[in-house]
Parts: C-alpha cells; sequence; structure tokens
C-alpha cells in the first residue's frame, strides 16, 4: 500500500530517556534560554500587578483588562524569542504536556522545569528588589482563592485554563500546521498568547491566574506568607492535571494517536 504524498514531516516520537543530551551544548543552550525567558515574564507580570495594585482607585491602574494583555503579549514576545532555541515552554505544565506528547525527553523536561522555577523565583525576586515597599503592601503578586470561591472551583479554573493553553500549544505547533502556514513566522506565539490573554480574563477573578506553576512557586517563595502555601498544591495538580488533558485530546483523539496504535498492534500480530 503506497504511502500518501506529504507536505510535511512526521517528526519521530523523541526516547522516554536520552542521557546523551547531557554532553550536548544545545541543550544547556536551551535550559538558560528557558531559565532567563521564565525570570524575565515573572519580572514583567509581577511588576505589572503591582503597579496596578498600588494605584489609589480603581480605574488608575491597567486593571484586569490591561494585566492580561500584558501576561499575554509578555508570552507573544517570549516564545518568539525563544521557539528555536528551546521551543519557548516557560512553563512547567507546557513542558509536561510536550513529554507526554513524546516530543520532549524526560531529562530535557526535567530540565526545562528545574529552569523554569529558579528562573521564577528570580524574576520576582527583581521585581521585589525596585518595588519593595509596594511589593510588601500589595500581597506580592501571589495566586490565591478569591473570597466567595471554594478550593474545588478554583482546581477546575486552573484545569480548563492551562487546558485551553496546552491544546493551544499543541495545535500552534502541530507539524501540519506549520507546513501550510511557513511563511507566517508569527503564527504560533500569535494565538499562544492570546490564548494566555483569554485565560487571565476568565480566571484571575477566581485565582488570579495560575497555569504556570512555576509563576505561581516563585511568587510564594519570594513573599513567603505561610497562607499562599496553604493552596500552592492547586497550582501544580490543577496545571498539570489540564496539561494531561490537552495532550491526550490532542494525541489521541484528534490525532488519532489511539487508533494508529492500535492499528500498528493488529498489523504486527498479523505479520
Amino acid at each position: 500500500m503506497s504511502t500518501p504524498n506529504r507536505d510535511y514531516v512526521e517528526p519521530a516520537p523523541v526516547a522516554a530517556f536520552e542521557m546523551g543530551e547531557l554532553l550536548t551544548w544545545s541543550f544547556y543552550r536551551a535550559v538558560i534560554a528557558e531559565f532567563v525567558a521564565t525570570l524575565l515574564f515573572l519580572y514583567i507580570i509581577i511588576a505589572i500587578i503591582i503597579g496596578h495594585k498600588k494605584q489609589d482607585e480603581p480605574c488608575d491602574g491597567v486593571g484586569l483588562l490591561g494585566i492580561s494583555w500584558g501576561v499575554g503579549g509578555m508570552i507573544f514576545v517570549l516564545v518568539y524569542c525563544t521557539a528555536g532555541i528551546s521551543g519557548g515552554h516557560i512553563n512547567p505544565a507546557v513542558t509536561f504536556g510536550l513529554f507526554l506528547a513524546r516530543k520532549v525527553t524526560l531529562v530535557r523536561a526535567l530540565g526545562y522545569m528545574v529552569a523554569q522555577c529558579l528562573g521564577a523565583i528570580c524574576g520576582v525576586g527583581l521585581a521585589k528588589a525596585f518595588m519593595k515597599h509596594d511589593y510588601n503592601r500589595n500581597g506580592g503578586g501571589t495566586n490565591s482563592i478569591a473570597d466567595g470561591y471554594s478550593k474545588g472551583t478554583a482546581l477546575g479554573a486552573e484545569i480548563i485554563g492551562t487546558f485551553v493553553l496546552v491544546y493551544t500549544v499543541f495545535s500552534a505547533t502541530d507539524p501540519k500546521r506549520n507546513a501550510r502556514d511557513s511563511h507566517i513566522p508569527v503564527l504560533a506565539p500569535l494565538p499562544i498568547g492570546f490564548a494566555v490573554f483569554l485565560v487571565h480574563l476568565a480566571t484571575i477573578p477566581i485565582t488570579g491566574t495560575g497555569i504556570n506553576p512555576a509563576r505561581s512557586f516563585g511568587a510564594a517563595v519570594i513573599y513567603g506568607h505561610d497562607k499562599i502555601w496553604d493552596d500552592q498544591w492547586i497550582f501544580w495538580v490543577g496545571p498539570f492535571v489540564g496539561a494531561l488533558a490537552a495532550a491526550v485530546y490532542h494525541e489521541f483523539v484528534l490525532r488519532a494517536g489511539a487508533l494508529k496504535a492500535l492499528g500498528s498492534f493488529r498489523s504486527n500480530r498479523n505479520s
């Protein structure tokens, strides 16, 4: 049976374990890129949040819309800058989803997550150093459950928000789409940034919007108040569950990964 002609190449799944990556400069270059990108991301968004909250009147600051635009815009810029080096993850949940889809190795995934968390801590620390009085007085830009919402609601919001983000990442970086739209180099970062913008609009009133464990962790570490740690698990479990759901949906439903695996299994049994 002939294979249909394609205008794209389906990348082979990467090996789960590839220790040889530790011997390559490209691996460390990518880890450094994730560290710097997450540092810049946290510095900018914490500065935006604190700058808004320090205003005396609610309408004096950038507001929910301005914060959402700032976060989404920064993600667009950073993904555009780092996509060719590290893939532009800037988020452990995104890395986790891509690992589940066998697009990155376990070694690379762990390296990225560590770099992202360290970068987040440094970025928030930088924002605090520049805005120390306002930072301490206005909550440090941490994620927490807003009054009137339960932990279950907050967890659900984080799961759905991360699903939207990671699903967008899978769709925007799909090899078939890349082949068709290769003449538009900013196309992939644009929907990713816009997805982050929309999710922030929806979930800032509930949790302040995590959807990024490194973002929540870095802010909690630097702010250091015990109450912030009580609900920290929500900002890890929610994004990881959302990333898992997005990976399964895209790879096994939309891309028919389950049917392909079943067909391969039947073919091997018949041969």
